[in-house]
Parts: structure tokens; sequence; C-alpha cells
């Protein structure tokens, strides 16, 4: 036992931790999953930005197109119309102030009683104030747009 006493032990040899480096094979499927959805929103927000400005551009080139103011409130109604039918189906067919009620948003009454209601019977008068067309095709530009970009619920 005197030899064996004499032998120097040692303490238990820890092996080194492991590196950070390379991660394990589960990390690379997490970062490559979450590189998946961002670039899923991307492109998603990317087709929807492109999708309004195509719409905004049709707007825009429709009413541009039409000569006089009178054209131009027939144009804005045009377009409402076939945004309407986008919206909800059947929409396009309402008249008078069932119509301007289905334009006007939640609780804005913009089109029943404000600058929408040109709408009305503007398309048909002989002439029509320059001013309130501009004041019209703004707010019609920004419901046709949200017509265009909401789902019925």
């Amino acid at each position: 036992m005197s030899a064996a006493a004499s032998l120097p032990l040692r303490d238990v040899q820890l092996p080194p931790s492991p590196s950070w480096w390379p991660p394990a094979p589960g990390w690379w499927l997490v970062l490559a999953a979450i590189i998946v959805v961002v670039a899923a929103i991307w492109i998603w927000q990317w087709r929807r930005r492109r999708a309004r400005q195509r719409w905004l551009a049709l707007f825009d080139a429709q009413i541009a197109q039409a000569g006089s103011p009178v054209l131009e409130v027939a144009a804005i109604a045009e377009l409402l119309r076939r945004a309407a039918r986008r919206y909800q189906p059947g929409a396009e067919r309402l008249q008078g102030s069932e119509w301007l009620a289905f334009l006007d948003e939640t609780n804005s009454r913009a089109f029943s009683e404000g600058d929408g209601a040109l709408l009305r019977d503007g398309g048909y008068r002989p002439s029509v104030d320059a001013e309130a067309v501009q004041r019209l095709r703004v707010l019609a530009r920004r419901r046709y747009l949200s017509l265009l970009t909401e789902r019925r619920r």
C-alpha cells in the first residue's frame, strides 16, 4: 500500500465545454423557419403595396382622361361602383341615398351629407363646380382604395 499511497492522484478531468459555433442542427432549422416567415411577410406586404399603387394609378388615369368636371364625376361614380362590386357583389346596383349610405364609411356621413353627395346627380348636370369635384375626388379616392383593400366580413 505504500506504493499506492505514493502515486499522485489527479482530480476528475472534465471535457471542454462545447463551443457555440457551429450551432446544433435544430438551431439551423429555427433560423431557416424565421427567414422563411420574414420573407413571406415581406413579399405579402410588397405585393399589397404594389396592388394599392396600381389601383391608385388606375383611379388617377381614369380621372385624368375625363375632359370636363361632369365627366370626372361620372368616371368617379363608375370606379366606385366597380370597387363596390368587388367589395360586396350586388352593391353596384344600389341607387340614390342607399348608394351614398353604402359609400359612407362607418361613422362618416361624407357621401350622404357632405362633398360626396355630388355623386347623386353630378354626372347629369350641365356644369359642376371644379372645386367641388376636386373635393369629391379626394374623398372618392380614399373610399375607392378602402373598398378594394378591405374584405367584407
